[in-house]
């Protein structure tokens, strides 16, 4: 599917000078990412992009440089429904599963394995419900594999008066 619509994030305000980069996720991991593989992960809805940096509002509210973009990708697989899931041979539990964990115990995630499908099969990112703590159904996220400034895979940092630091030299 192509997905044209907006995506928010919100960044450590350190690094908030890189918003396209997908470096922290490369660095961390991520659900749907291993160490290493630059990911973006954005939410549809700023109320959620908020609660993915908070865990539910599990934690306290760090401070974050909020960015919106404004996002045309094509090849977008689309697992919110069931629909969604079996066209895809996915299962809520893969999506769902304790990531974090087999990251520390050295084992493939199952949401790890479904990337690598799905990246395969020639898709360049997904569609996913959020899986925060108190995540409803309006909770989703766009997670990007590849992207870049033009189409079919175009993704853009909003930012009309210039307001994002250019490099890490702006918090010196």
């Amino acid at each position: 599917m192509r997905f044209a619509g907006r995506g928010f994030r919100g960044h450590d305000p350190a690094w908030s000078f890189s918003p396209l980069s997908g470096g922290g996720a490369a660095l961390t991991g991520g659900r749907f990412n291993r160490k290493g593989e630059p990911t973006l992960y954005l939410a549809l809805d700023v109320m959620t992009a908020i609660a993915e940096c908070t865990q539910g509002f599990s934690h306290r509210l760090q401070p974050l440089t909020m960015c919106e973009y404004d996002v045309d990708c094509d090849d977008i697989a689309d697992l919110c429904d069931d629909a969604g899931l079996a066209a895809h041979g996915v299962t809520r539990d893969e999506l769902a599963c304790g990531w974090l964990t087999d990251l520390r115990a050295g084992r493939q995630a199952p949401s790890w394995l479904v990337a690598d499908r799905l990246r395969k099969a020639g898709h360049n990112g997904i569609l996913v419900p959020s899986f925060v703590p108190g995540a409803t159904a309006r909770d989703v996220n766009l997670v990007l594999w590849r992207w870049g400034p033009d189409l079919p895979h175009r993704v853009m940092v909003y930012d009309p008066t210039d307001r994002l630091p250019k490099d890490q030299r702006s918090w010196s």
